[in-house]
Parts: structure tokens; C-alpha cells; sequence
């Protein structure tokens, strides 16, 4: 029998290092095959022990597994069930206050687009990823036999515990450092059973940084509550906690975008929740470079212009921005080219869609821009530049309204509501454009009557259903005086050539003291400029819709449509009783109902005295007023312009020779002239047969 030698039979004791108090050295001792002695490492011998006190990670896997999925209803919800809410009650409280409820209603509507798209996007990116990672592992698990399905399982097991670590949610939200003497408060959570500190707010990513500093250049200091989120229309949204109120942000959003290193129409700011709340959008491109064309086009109508208003532009979030015809004045003001002329064509169009609305427009150029509103019949009164026309036609519109107001007094009402507009007749609107053609310092005999009857219609018109839509190139003070414009609640400057005119629009001294100022679009583009629509109860950048008839035609298609509209309702000029196209007829005997006979904008006899017998009338009626008895042509002629605005003599003498007053005739000495020619009053007095 062998002995083992005496070496190994009485073994000494091992000492891996000498004794070494300030350098432990950790590890278990073991015993080699072949007698020699090793340590395990103490990582290793720690991972074991944490695999088996975890029990393999399983309940870590199904955790995690678990928070993916709470994170994916998270992301998907967000905060918009919670805004929708918040916009719904606010929307609730508002009820009757028509201003306050229009605002709130477009948020809600607002919200709930954002919410569809978020959920739409987001549901999106998860079916790609899902495609990808099914695909993969499908093709996988086919190709690459069993060790392709181990590494995959393993690769799904490790993500489900790596998610599922006991520290996971505390790396999301790092501990926030202290300074000495604050206080922290320490919870126990049920997974780390230790002390853990508190989230204390978002950590800013290096553009929300960029954020937070450019609102410290301008005075604010902010706490991100919701962070930056990204969309994929290019846009992005970022709610902050402000230390002032989100109204005084607005006023500096300009100056925010300059910060921002973008342009004015890129940046977007509005309140949140409370007053020191605040929205912030960011756009990448100016959302007003390409056009749009009117939903009208699509989707003509009918058109509920007094509940849902009627779309004239959009705004920088790319909403339909509505105008309701309702109880305020309209006016809109730009120099040429700015586009100001589209903008008003959109409010008309979507007015022709109600057939409770009575058009009548008056323009301030003899082209055809509004014959197709005449065409169709839809203008209830349409006469191209008159200005002794337009003189009778507000008187008429003075007398209807004390018509009105006395059915409203029979209703005991102060003003129209929904029920009783076809009872008071309908909801008038007068579309006056290029006004400085009638209201110019010096432009006819009749201004200054013309324009006091328009400040009085702006003044105490509106509760009776009488609504003014003013344009003009030239805002100054004597074409747009200030006791017309302040009563003119929706206002829509596009761009003009100073701040005074860009104040003469929307109100003094907004202009210059950091305020909505028309003359500053850096790029000008037609139809863009600030609208302040007092039923959103702001003022903000709109551009208005693309709506062509030089090329497309598209404003004869669609008074063509409402035509057929107000033709089924009996509404079209002619079906019904107007009583202010009965007051035009009755002064002058001419009719303009849907742009007079031809419908062209220029009025016809319609009974009474023919257009010769109307001339030798009012040439009568000034040489009685001058209180002479013979007259030559050339004053004659300046006399009669308030309502012939482009006669000459030659052509006066043409159309009283056609009325049967013949040649002129030799008068004696008048106006230090020996014996000139001219008119006699005996002689024209035979011919007037009114």
C-alpha cells in the first residue's frame, strides 16, 4: 500500500499574502486539483448570490414587462385627456358670454385635434417597431435553428429584467442636488426598501436649456412641467411654470423668436392651465410660406356664419381660423397687392352659403371682381362706384334699422338672436370696398353726410343685424376715422407702409410699443397680416385662404352653389321682399338688386322716370338749389358729380341732347362771360316728367 508522502498527509496552514492590515484581501479560500490553492473573485461570488436571491430574475422580467407596457399608455395618453378636460369645463363655464365661449370652444377643438394626431403618430411609430422586431425574429428563429431561438429568448428575457431593476425608475429621475440648509424628504418605495429621494422636476435636454436661457434674457424665469415634445409635422410644444403671467410672455414673443434664432410666425405662445402657465410652439418653417385654398372649395356648405363662423385664413398652428357674422363690424386694411382683396372675398364667400344673410356690396373699382356675386343673384344690392347711391343706400339702411328695432322692441328683445333673424328679415351686410373712394377728405360733394351716416351704422347698427365690412388701401385717419374704426371689432391688417396706418387699423399705440405692427412683415405675403378676431379674444398672425376667379374661376363655382342654396330657401334677390332695394328704387328709379337689369353692377330703370328724365331732374334740381335760371355745362357738370362721379362736359351735353334738351343755347352774360352757352332752366323744365 502506497503512503502519501508526509507533505501532503499533515498539511501546513496556507497563507495566500502576508498579513496586511491596511490592504484585506477578499475572496474564499479553495482547494485546486492538483493540491495548488486559488481564490474565487468576490464579483463573481456576489453575482451568484444575487441571481439566487432574485430567483433567476423572473419577477424582474414580468416587472418590466409590465412598466413597457404602463409606458406605452402613458406616451400614448399623455396629458391630452387631462387638457381635453380641462378646455371642456373651461368651455362649460363660459357658457354666455359669447366672446369667452368662442375662445374656449377653439381650444377644445384645438386640443382634440392635437390629441388625434399624437395618438395617431404614436400609434404608428409602435406598429413599425413592432413589424420590425416580428419580422426579425420570425426570420431568425426560421433561418437559424435552435442557438438563433436561445440567443433571441435570452435577448428578450434580458431586456424584460433589465427593465424590470429595482432601480429602474430611479435612474429616469436622478436625485436633485441640494444646496446646504434645504431639506430633503425621503420615501420607501416597496421595490428598493431603502430611502429614496423624490423626483424634483425635469432635467432640461440641451434644447430645453436653450429654452430656459433665452427666457431669462427677456426677464422670466421658468420650470419645465411638461417637456419639449416633438411632432411629426416639424413643430414641437413645451409647457413651462412661469414667474410671471403668460399674457406678459405674449407681449415678447417677438422677442422670444428673436432668442430662438427664428422668425415671428415660427414661435407661438399661450396660456396653460393658470395664468403663469404657458404653451410655447416652435415650428422649423414658417408655417405662412406655402398657400392654402379655402375649404370652401371641397366642402362648400351651407354655412352657419352666425354660430360657426366662416373660414377666411389660417393661423400658425395651421388652424382654421373662423369669423363669426355676428354683432361686430369688419375691417380690413393694406396697401396694394397685400392681399386684402382675398381676404374680404373669403368672408363673402362663406357669408353666401347662409342664405340668411342679405349681401350688398359696393366696390370702389369698375372692374369685375364682384360680378360673379351679382351673376348669380346672391347680392341682394350690388352697384359698382356711385357715391350719390351709396349716400341713399345708407339712408336706407338707417330706416330699416329703425324697422327692426321696433319688431325687436314687439319681441321684447334688445338685440337679434338666432330665433329672430328671419323675423327681423334677415342679417344685412354691406360690403363697402376701397372705402376712400367715398370717404376721402375732398373726394365728392356728399362726404361728409356719406361718412356720418356710415359712423352712425358702426355705432348703433349692429344689435339690429346690420353689419359694415370696410376695406381700404389707404388707412389714414380722414378715410377711416376714429369713431368708425373703434367700432369695427374685427380688424385684419395686412401690410401697410407705417405704424400709424398699422394703428389706424387695429388700434392707437399698439405700433411701437411692442404690439401687433402691420408694417413689419419681413417677408410681406399676400394676405397675411394680424387679425384681432374678437370672438377668439386675440389678435394674432392669419393668412388668408387662396381663393381665385381670374384663373380657376373658383368664386363663380361657389356662387353658383349658394346660389342653389338660397334658391331652395326662396332667399335669392327678386324671391323675397327688401325693403331697402324698395327705398333705392323709390329715391332714384333704378334698380341694383343682384347688380341691376344686366348684373353688372349698374343699376336700371325699373319704372318711374328713365335714365334722361333722372338727368333733367337733378340738373333742375341744381340750378334751383343755385338759385339761378341758366347754367353752362362745365359747372353744371361739377355740380352733378356726387352722382355722376366721372362726368364731363361733353358728356353732359351728349346725354341731355339724347333726353331731348337739344344743343346748348346762347344764355347772355353769366359768370363774366359775354354771351356763352349753356342751359335755361324754362326750357329744361318742359322736359321733366317725373
Amino acid at each position: 500500500m502506497t503512503t502519501a508522502p508526509q507533505q501532503f498527509a499533515e498539511r501546513p496552514p496556507l497563507t495566500l499574502v502576508k498579513d496586511n492590515a491596511a490592504q484585506p484581501v477578499e475572496g474564499t479560500v479553495v482547494e485546486h486539483q492538483d493540491a495548488t490553492v486559488a481564490t474565487r473573485p468576490a464579483w463573481l461570488t456576489a453575482a451568484q448570490d444575487h441571481v439566487r436571491a432574485n430567483r433567476m430574475y423572473a419577477p424582474w422580467v414580468a416587472r418590466g414587462y409590465g412598466r413597457i407596457a404602463r409606458r406605452w399608455i402613458d406616451r400614448h395618453r399623455d396629458d391630452w385627456p387631462q387638457m381635453i378636460a380641462s378646455a371642456r369645463a373651461d368651455l362649460k363655464a363660459a357658457r354666455g358670454d359669447v366672446k369667452t365661449e368662442a375662445a374656449a370652444r377653439q381650444v377644445l377643438e384645438m386640443r382634440r385635434d392635437q390629441y388625434r394626431e399624437h395618438r395617431r403618430i404614436h400609434s404608428l411609430k409602435t406598429g413599425g417597431w413592432a413589424a420590425v422586431i416580428g419580422a426579425s425574429g420570425a426570420a431568425g428563429a426560421v433561418t437559424g435553428g435552435l442557438w438563433v431561438d436561445l440567443l433571441l429568448g435570452l435577448a428578450a428575457y434580458g431586456v424584460g429584467a433589465y427593465k424590470g431593476r429595482p432601480d429602474a425608475d430611479a435612474a429616469l429621475c436622478p436625485p436633485v442636488l441640494l444646496t446646504p440648509g434645504q431639506e430633503q424628504e425621503t420615501v420607501l418605495t416597496p421595490e428598493l426598501g431603502a430611502a429614496a429621494v423624490p423626483p424634483q422636476g425635469i432635467v432640461p435636454s440641451p434644447v430645453e436649456e436653450k429654452i430656459l436661457e433665452a427666457l431669462k434674457k427677456l426677464g422670466f424665469d421658468g420650470q419645465i412641467v411638461q417637456a419639449l415634445a416633438r411632432h411629426s409635422d416639424g413643430t414641437s410644444t413645451i409647457t413651462l411654470d412661469l414667474d410671471d403671467t403668460a399674457t406678459s410672455l405674449k407681449g415678447k414673443t417677438e422677442a422670444l423668436a428673436g432668442a430662438l434664432r427664428r422668425d415671428l410666425p415660427m414661435v407661438d405662445v399661450s396660456k396653460g392651465a393658470h395664468a403663469n402657465q404657458v404653451n410655447i410652439w416652435l415650428a422649423d418653417r414658417d408655417p405662412f410660406e406655402d398657400t392654402r385654398p379655402s375649404p370652401l372649395v371641397q366642402n362648400p356648405g351651407p354655412v352657419d356664419a352666425w354660430t360657426d363662423g366662416v373660414p377666411v385664413g389660417w393661423g400658425k398652428r395651421g388652424n382654421t381660423v373662423r369669423l363669426l357674422i355676428r354683432n361686430q363690424h369688419t375691417l380690413i386694411g393694406g396697401t396694394t397687392r397685400s392681399g386684402k382683396g382675398v381676404g374680404m372675398a373669403n368672408l363673402i364667400a362663406g357669408a353666401a352659403m347662409d342664405y340668411r344673410i342679405n349681401m350688398r356690396i359696393v366696390p370702389g373699382k369698375e372692374n369685375g371682381e364682384f360680378d360673379a356675386i351679382g351673376r348669380a343673384g346672391i347680392a341682394a344690392t350690388y352697384f359698382k362706384p356711385d357715391p350719390a347711391r351709396l349716400l341713399e343706400l345708407t339712408w336706407a339702411v338707417l330706416a330699416d334699422m329703425d324697422r327692426r328695432n321696433r319688431i325687436l322692441g314687439d319681441l321684447g328683445k334688445s338685440k337679434m338672436t338666432t330665433d329672430t333673424i328671419m323675423q327681423l328679415g334677415g342679417i344685412e351686410v354691406i360690403v363697402v370696398d376701397e372705402v376712400a373712394t367715398y370717404t376721402a377728405t375732398g373726394s365728392h360733394a356728399d362726404r361728409d353726410q356719406l361718412l356720418e351716416n356710415l359712423m352712425k351704422i358702426a355705432a348703433v347698427a349692429a344689435g339690429a343685424g346690420i353689419l359694415l365690412v370696410l376695406t381700404t388701401q389707404l388707412p389714414n385717419s380722414d378715410v377711416i376715422p376714429t369713431r368708425l374704426s373703434m367700432n369695427c371689432g374685427t380688424k385684419w391688417a395686412m401690410k401697410v407702409d407705417s405704424g400709424t396706418q398699422s394703428n389706424t387699423i387695429l388700434g392707437s399705440g399698439l405700433a411701437g410699443a411692442g404690439g401687433p405692427d402691420a408694417s413689419k412683415f419681413d417677408p410681406p405675403r399676400p394676405g397675411l397680416g394680424w387679425l384681432n378676431n374678437p370672438f377668439a379674444g386675440l389678435t394674432d398672425l392669419t393668412r388668408s385662404f387662396d381663393l381665385d376667379e381670374d384663373e380657376r374661376g373658383e368664386m363663380t363655382t361657389l356662387m353658383q352653389h349658394a346660389a342653389k342654396l338660397r334658391q331652395d330657401a326662396g332667399r335669392l334677390a327678386g324671391q323675397w321682399d327688401d325693403p331697402i332695394e324698395q327705398y333705392l328704387v323709390n329715391v332714384t328709379g333704378m334698380s341694383s338688386a343682384a347688380g341691376g337689369p344686366d348684373r353688372n353692377g349698374r343699376p336700371g330703370r325699373v319704372g318711374g322716370p328713365d335714365a334722361g328724365e333722372l338727368l333733367v331732374s337733378r340738373v333742375i334740381d341744381v340750378l334751383v338749389d343755385a338759385k339761378v335760371d341758366r347754367m353752362r355745362p362745365e359747372p353744371l357738370a361739377d355740380a352733378l358729380r356726387s352722382w355722376y362721379p366721372d362726368l364731363t362736359a361733353d358728356q353732359l351735353k351728349q346725354m341731355l341732347g339724347a333726353a331731348g334738351a337739344g344743343s346748348p343755347v346762347p344764355l347772355g352774360p353769366v359768370d363774366g362771360l359775354t354771351n356763352p352757352r349753356g342751359y335755361k332752366l324754362d326750357a329744361l323744365t318742359t322736359l321733366n316728367r317725373p
